[in-house]
């Protein structure tokens, strides 16, 4: 009987350790904008999709925590995590001081280069202060790019815009002389019919550090070091067991993790 007791109360004790591991047990919420394709879009459907979506789906499979994703507008991303909308934000968010000032980051996810696109017609000949002066370049706010292009092209008009698909419709429309954005994102609208009006000018050179960073990062609230640490030995994992090669090559023909650092 005593030991029949001794039984039950030994499971009795594992299923409560079990309940009280599940109630503990967190999902890990991931914040994405949805309006930078190829790295990360909103399908009609409502599903978020691209490069960022499925390296931020690795890298939770890699630290076996649930995810789930959160679509938020670029220009309030980093108040929606410091207020606790999210836990992370997998958005191609270049690491930069003035970032670090507000959130913490990953080592980069990968890098790559800022350019210039223009109408096929234009007479532009290169992406200089110079080259550029007295035209109206179009560029996505609270980006780098946006930061490069309004410390550099002060000759010119900058004309921020919400995300990269509206800054790319008024060049097509002839509403702007030249856009500015990652090249890989100008490359694929240029591949795509609504790109076809326009080709790239040129990148930018050199690229400064001090505004572009070191490249993408994953940003989580300041002080959590514990989650930095996380995704940094996940980063680290998927790059040698091959799954970030898998997924690039999904989407690219080059390594955009860029130089190794």
């Amino acid at each position: 009987m005593r030991i029949a007791l001794r039984i039950a109360l030994a499971a009795s004790a594992a299923l409560l350790t079990l309940g009280v591991a599940q109630a503990q047990e967190k999902t890990l919420r991931i914040g994405t904008e949805g309006a930078y394709p190829p790295f990360n879009n909103l399908t009609a459907d409502g599903q978020l999709v691209g490069f960022d979506i499925d390296i931020a789906k690795a890298l939770c499979d890699q630290m076996k925590v649930k995810c789930t994703f959160v679509a938020q507008d670029w220009d309030g991303i980093i108040p929606a995590l410091q207020a606790g909308k999210f836990d992370a934000i997998v958005a191609s968010m270049s690491i930069t001081p003035e970032r670090k000032e507000k959130v913490d980051f990953t080592n980069k996810y990968y890098n790559t280069p800022s350019a210039l696109a223009v109408p096929k017609d234009s007479t532009l000949k290169g992406v200089t202060k110079a080259d550029l002066a007295g035209k109206t370049i179009g560029v996505a706010t609270t980006t780098t790019h946006f930061n490069y292009a309004s410390k550099t092209y002060t000759d010119s008009t900058v004309k921020g815009y919400p995300s990269s698909p509206e800054e790319q419709a008024d060049l097509a429309n002839g509403r702007l002389d030249a856009i500015e954005d990652d090249i890989v994102v100008l490359q694929q609208w240029l591949d795509s019919p609504d790109g076809a009006c326009c080709k790239i000018l040129g990148q930018p050179s050199p690229q400064p550090v001090d505004i572009f960073g070191p490249g993408a990062g994953i940003a989580v609230r300041k002080g959590e070091t514990d989650l930095v640490n996380k995704f940094n030995a996940a980063i680290e994992a998927i790059r040698a067991n091959g799954k970030y090669k898998e997924i690039n090559d999904k989407y690219f023909k080059f390594d955009v993790f860029g130089a190794e650092s």
